[in-house]
């Protein structure tokens, strides 16, 4: 069964485009497993509140998706990721 993600994304103040670069590494790496980036926007941000980018993922089933996670290339971004992204939020799809 496809699992289907919204992915809103805030950067830490000042980071905003090492996030970018960030998600530029790592998005790649979501076809390697089945999956496809159906769309990234970015926000027109009215205040810090807002997400900065929103990102619309399906992966073809929840295996392919705990395999992305525990993907060793998108563990060794981790720190970059830890280091740009002040909050994400990962909404399941119905």
């Amino acid at each position: 069964m496809t699992v289907r993600l919204c992915v809103l994304l805030w950067p830490y103040p000042g980071r905003e485009d090492a996030l970018r670069l960030y998600e530029d590494e790592v998005l790649p790496l979501i076809a390697d497993h089945g999956g496809r980036l159906c769309s990234r926007d970015q926000v027109e941000r009215q205040a810090t509140t807002d997400p900065i980018e929103i990102q619309r993922i399906d992966f073809p089933s929840a295996n392919a998706l705990k395999a992305f996670m525990a993907d060793p290339r998108r563990l060794q971004l981790e720190s970059q990721r830890a280091n740009s992204i002040a909050r994400s939020d990962v909404l399941r799809l119905a």
